[in-house]
């Protein structure tokens, strides 16, 4: 991970060249430019120098996270999926470009995290760019009826304080999900991966970052009173899921 030499923004130039630099300084006295590894691929992403929420840096998790996807790819390939606590976006970033995953971010009911989303998926060639949406844990989530089969998150577990909102937005999202199609159905039916079923829908979860056993006791225990199953399935990521959830096959 280097600081970049140069600023992606600048592929991007503005028509109005004096509102160009004054975004651009701007930019350089609130964000820095960073080039970051993924598998595979290299990715330029705008960080915040900080911000209240968190959402200004790529944690450990993400890469972890993109590791593990990719060497499970058939289980998110095809899916609908969205990511809670994007922050800047990458690893959704990092999934369009690398699976042509359609995916939605979603983040704090924030603008500034909405409008850098956007900024690094314009940098990094994925126009338009990927659907936002802004929404605060535990609030009434805005749309009615979810339809995505995919729910991914990595190191989303800092305050404990915020696990009861997190829990219940995971549980309207998994309980209220409503395929778009019977495509989905279909799928839910007949994949299998190894012999082992994917549910449908499901949460993804990963993190690196160092929490306490007691704090991660409390998620979990959290998710299974409001009727999740929690499972590990391997490299600390997490399949969260409602109890209905099966499969033909074994289930995960």
């Amino acid at each position: 991970m280097d600081i970049a030499l140069f600023s992606p923004s600048s592929l991007f130039p503005d028509e109005d060249d004096t509102s160009s630099h004054n975004e651009k300084t701007e930019a350089q006295q609130s964000y820095e430019e960073r080039r970051h590894e993924f598998p595979g691929m290299e990715l330029f992403i705008r960080e915040f120098s900080f911000h209240q929420l968190n959402a200004n840096l790529l944690w450990p998790g993400t890469f972890a996270f993109a590791e593990f996807l990719v060497q499970h790819r058939s289980w998110i390939e095809g899916r609908r999926c969205i990511e809670l606590g994007s922050g800047t976006g990458a690893l959704a970033i990092y999934l369009r470009k690398s699976f042509c995953l359609d995916i939605t971010t979603s983040d704090y009911d924030d603008q500034e995290i909405e409008e850098n989303v956007a900024h690094n998926c314009r940098a990094n060639g994925i126009i338009p760019v990927l659907p936002h949406i802004k929404h605060t844990w535990g609030e009434t989530f805005p749309i009615t009826d979810p339809d995505w089969d995919l729910i991914i998150a990595s190191d989303i577990l800092l305050y404990v304080k915020q696990y009861t909102n997190l829990i219940k937005t995971l549980s309207f999202l998994l309980k209220s999900y409503k395929p778009k199609d019977n495509k989905a159905v279909k799928r839910m039916e007949i994949e299998q991966n190894g012999g082992v079923g994917f549910p449908q829908p499901v949460f993804l979860m990963s993190w690196r970052r160092r929490i306490g056993k007691e704090d991660e006791s409390l998620f979990f225990t959290g998710c299974e009173n409001v009727g999740l199953e929690v499972k590990h399935i391997g490299s600390r990521v997490y399949c969260i899921k409602p109890r209905h959830a099966t499969v033909s096959g074994d289930n995960i």
